[in-house]
């Protein structure tokens, strides 16, 4: 029996220094993707900048409708407040 243990316990401990002895760069270079070009930065940047006109500004699903006031500020106060009165929103003693 205790050869029997002696020689398991054997084998485990080789059996785990085996597992570090398989371990790799710490820098994970073997997923580095190699590969070679034969276009220059400027006809690259060239098609990103095509890309980036060619895109819409509006989000996917909607529409953005901008609006240009013609109002001015003092009328548009005055007319939500004459608006808040007659729906008796504000009491007229709020009502300024």
């Amino acid at each position: 029996m205790n050869k029997t243990a002696r020689f398991l316990s054997l084998a485990a401990v080789a059996a785990f220094a085996s597992f570090g002895a398989q371990a790799d760069e710490a820098d994970a270079s073997q997923f580095a993707t190699k590969f070679e070009t034969s276009r220059t930065r400027a006809e690259v940047l060239a098609e990103a900048t095509t890309a980036v006109q060619m895109r819409s500004q509006e989000p996917a699903g909607s529409r953005v409708v901008t609006y240009k006031s013609t109002a001015d500020r003092a009328t548009v106060r005055a007319e939500a407040a004459a608006q808040a009165m007659r729906t008796g929103r504000v009491g007229p003693a709020e009502g300024g």
